[in-house]
């Protein structure tokens, strides 16, 4: 038996990317400009952190989440295992 976890996803609806075209969001590789235009568009967001956090959390792989590129992400995820894995020696 197989438990899914379904993350609340309600904050979506309040994102600035809302009636914005989807692939802003999936540039291709190397394209700069159109990282930077979904990240403008992110950084007006009121719910940027949570939507980091669903990514974070969902290893979402592709595209801009909450203001940040998927090497971007992989970066705080490592920082975050090294502080939780610092803390757990420490105690």
């Amino acid at each position: 038996m197989s438990v899914e976890v379904v993350a609340d996803t309600g904050w979506m609806d309040d994102g600035a990317c809302v009636g914005v075209d989807p692939d802003l969001f999936f540039p291709r590789r190397g394209d700069k400009d159109s990282v930077a235009a979904a990240k403008a568009v992110c950084a007006t967001c009121q719910v940027r952190v949570e939507c980091l956090e669903y990514a974070l959390e969902n290893s979402e792989r592709f595209g801009i989440w909450g203001g940040t590129a998927e090497k971007e992400r992989r970066r705080i995820r490592s920082l975050r295992r090294r502080a939780r894995h610092a803390a757990e020696e420490e105690s």
